[in-house]
């Protein structure tokens, strides 16, 4: 894992197109932008485009593909979204189908892709100044819940927001919304701090997706709007097919995390 962190995206995307490289992608490429994916076929395409403008926060829109191209328009030359992320989920009539590590079967010549900001993205400017990252610590993926609170509908696509939890001391927490509302591009900042039934997880050592992390005492749960929440939303909204990321396993970008600061 230490040799990823300091690996070029493209290395990494390599690693991932031969299959070296199968789970969650936190940490790597350090610098570096990362990516949620949504494919979409064609005539569901325009909709979830208006999701996306409308749901900033867990949708915030990175790179559009054209229709029936699987690379990347602006941020990543030469990458195939059908071959370089970990692991990818297929959604049939809003039923979670298959986890695969290669699409390249499932392609279609009228699908788009979409490609969503990261919170993977703010980890490192967290770290940079001393926050602690403990899914990262703890080496699993980072743990994330259905919410109570409803995304705006926009044609067939609408759903539950999806959240990632940090937890953090307090002091860390409010440095964290300070961070993080630099980087609107990439969930900005936390749309919860706190107890956790408030918007709606009545567990919060039972993630939805990902993996539970230890919550120290003195320390509060602090949650970020995330790009998972378009699975929660192909589950209700039942597009004939989507085809995602699995949780954790992102898009590495040519993008620096830098680039995407508004200050």
């Amino acid at each position: 894992m230490e040799n990823y962190k300091t690996m070029a995206p493209s290395e990494i995307r390599n690693l991932i197109r031969n299959q070296e490289i199968t789970g969650p992608t936190a940490g790597m490429s350090k610098g570096f932008t990362q990516a949620n994916l949504v494919i979409l076929k064609k005539e569901h395409a325009f909709d979830f485009l208006l999701f996306c403008q409308r749901n900033p926060k867990p949708c915030p829109l990175l790179d559009v593909t054209e229709a029936g191209s699987f690379t990347p328009v602006k941020i990543a030359n030469g990458a195939d979204i059908r071959k370089d992320i970990p692991k990818y989920r297929i959604y049939k009539d809003g039923k979670y189908t298959n986890e695969v590590t290669d699409i390249t079967e499932y392609w279609e010549d009228d699908m788009v892709g979409f490609l969503l900001g990261c919170s993977f993205t703010f980890e490192t400017p967290l770290l940079a100044a001393g926050i602690p990252i403990r899914h990262i610590e703890e080496k699993c993926n980072v743990p994330m819940y259905k919410t109570n609170i409803p995304c705006e509908k926009a044609g067939v696509f609408e759903g539950p927001t999806v959240v990632s939890m940090r937890p953090m001391s307090h002091a860390d927490a409010i440095r964290a919304v300070q961070i993080t509302s630099r980087f609107p591009s990439v969930h900005g900042a936390p749309i919860h701090i706190g107890d956790p039934s408030q918007i709606g997880i009545t567990d919060i050592t039972k993630p939805d997706f990902g993996d539970a992390v230890t919550i120290k005492d003195g320390e509060v749960p602090v949650f970020w709007a995330c790009g998972v929440t378009p699975q929660a939303v192909a589950m209700q909204s039942k597009p004939s097919i989507m085809i995602t990321h699995a949780p954790g396993c992102m898009f590495i970008s040519d993008v620096k995390d830098e680039t995407l600061s508004v200050l």
